[in-house]
């Protein structure tokens, strides 16, 4: 069974820093893309980073690009959120999320819908 587990949430002030942890186990897709997803009280989900971890590539929403890094470590199984220059709107519960991946090229990484599996979130509170 696919199991995926975030931690790392908390309280941050504007302009600071957090480190969002996704540990994956169980018996994953041979080729896959991991993503994080985002979602705010009273707003849809919204993917805000993928990795297709076969190969490294990445991507990222326009509301973070430039602030957000999706890094991996596939020894340990673990894909990370760093999240950089923080903003109230960034409050969110934080999920982690995992798919089938034919290739890089795959479209629409950052549509909940084709996500199979799923952590069961971490709150994100960007407050002064």
């Amino acid at each position: 069974e696919v199991r995926l587990v975030e931690s790392g949430g908390g309280l941050v002030q504007p302009g600071g820093s957090l480190r969002l942890s996704c540990s994956v186990s169980g018996m994953t897709y041979s080729s896959n893309f991991v993503a994080w997803f985002r979602q705010a009280p009273g707003k849809e989900r919204e993917g805000v980073a993928s990795i297709y971890t076969q190969a490294g590539k990445t991507l990222y929403s326009e509301s973070v690009k430039g602030r957000f890094i999706i890094p991996q470590d596939r020894l340990e199984n673990k894909v990370y959120l760093q999240m950089n220059g923080l903003k109230p709107e960034d409050r969110a519960v934080y999920y982690c999320a995992e798919r089938f991946g034919r290739s890089s090229a795959d479209q629409d990484v950052l549509i909940a819908d084709p996500y199979n599996y799923w952590g069961q979130g971490t709150q994100v509170t960007v407050s002064s």
